[in-house]
């Protein structure tokens, strides 16, 4: 491949992979072909590319006769990467805890006073998005962009079933608590609190919920339509 059909599918696959990434491309969307030329206004080639890169990370599903579909997990999969993100999610407040700049300590307060003010008023949709504003501050803070990105993309692959968290009230309260103890961890500069804090809040729930699923026979329910 050239090099500027090599780019042109970076390109393309970097636009997608945001696009996942946001949660403007959920789990189980049709990516359809000729949207994608009209959309990057090129040929099949650099799409195709780009398809199957996407393909290779995990984040779409290349179904025959149904073409690309954003990849949706099965809930022994999500109990897999469960288990993983919770230890990133640790690191991640521990380096955040070592390297947080004062820029970032006065924007994660900010997002912990926006998770305050939806959970006051219940509001699940608001406190999604102020619970992502408040993580991504803290990636941002570990000053480690291997780990942010490993990070951001387990949660797209999760996103579906994890956005759940925040249908229940008491879910939001709990979380919010655990919000507080994890920034005054990372504001004290404790590395060994922020990781520990950040472990209870990842794993809310316990591991009894991971090992029914995980016990479950066969290859789990619930696989979305994109899986093969």
């Amino acid at each position: 491949m050239s090099d500027e059909k090599k780019s042109l599918s970076e390109t393309i696959r970097t636009a997608i992979e945001q696009d996942i990434l946001s949660g403007k491309l959920p789990s189980g969307t049709q990516l359809e072909e000729q949207q994608l030329l009209a959309r990057f206004k090129v040929s099949r080639t650099p799409v195709r590319e780009a398809l199957i890169q996407l393909e290779s990370a995990g984040l779409v599903d290349l179904v025959p006769r149904q073409g690309a579909i954003v990849a949706s997990i099965t809930l022994r999969e999500y109990v897999a990467m469960s288990e993983i993100l919770v230890q990133l999610e640790s690191l991640a407040a521990r380096l955040a805890a070592r390297r947080i700049s004062a820029p970032q300590r006065k924007a994660i307060q900010t997002a912990l006073e926006a998770c305050r003010a939806a959970a006051e008023q219940a509001d699940g949709g608001a406190y999604r998005k102020a619970n992502d504003t408040f993580h991504h501050i803290i990636y941002e803070a570990s000053c480690n962009d291997i780990l942010s990105r490993q990070i951001l993309t387990m949660r797209a692959r999760m996103r579906g079933m994890r956005d759940l968290r925040f249908e229940k009230p008491a879910r939001i309260r709990a979380s919010l608590a655990e919000h507080e103890e994890v920034l005054e961890a990372i504001l004290r500069g404790s590395e060994d609190a922020a990781a520990a804090a950040m472990v209870r809040h990842i794993a809310t729930g316990g591991d009894v919920y991971a090992d029914m699923i995980a016990s479950m026979p066969g290859d789990g329910a619930g696989r979305g339509r994109g899986r093969r």
